[in-house]
């Protein structure tokens, strides 16, 4: 995740810099309408599926919606900074959620946050 002053063309190429240094390069490249998103994930995933159909960018608009709806109460972000730290605290609890990382994976779903909390209290 990436928070920029602006959503132009050197930010969109900073983002996709970060991302692919960090994992596997994707297979699928989902669907944008702004044009400098568009522009730099062409040219830096020209070997990636670029999918063109109608609603296939859903299932990552529906998992930014918990996100929006804690922001909502709050009126919104006024600090890029704010929106860096919430944004990435958000991704880090979902990831444990999910189970992407080594934490309470042998827990269930539901208390699996609090479960992974705890061990890194333990651990630190």
């Amino acid at each position: 995740m990436l928070a920029s002053e602006r959503r132009d063309q050197i930010a969109a190429r900073r983002f996709f810099h970060r991302a692919l240094a960090h994992g596997r390069r994707p297979v699928e490249a989902p669907p944008t309408r702004h044009p400098s998103t568009r522009g730099s994930s062409g040219e830096l995933l020209p070997e990636a599926c670029h999918i063109d159909a109608a609603r296939q960018n859903n299932r990552i608009e529906s998992d930014h919606s918990t996100l929006k709806a804690r922001l909502r109460p709050m009126s919104g972000l006024k600090r890029l900074r704010s929106a860096q730290t919430i944004s990435t605290g958000h991704a880090l609890a979902q990831n444990i959620r999910r189970s992407h990382y080594e934490l309470a994976t042998d827990t269930d779903p539901q208390p699996r946050l609090a479960t992974a909390f705890a061990e890194l209290a333990r651990t630190i």
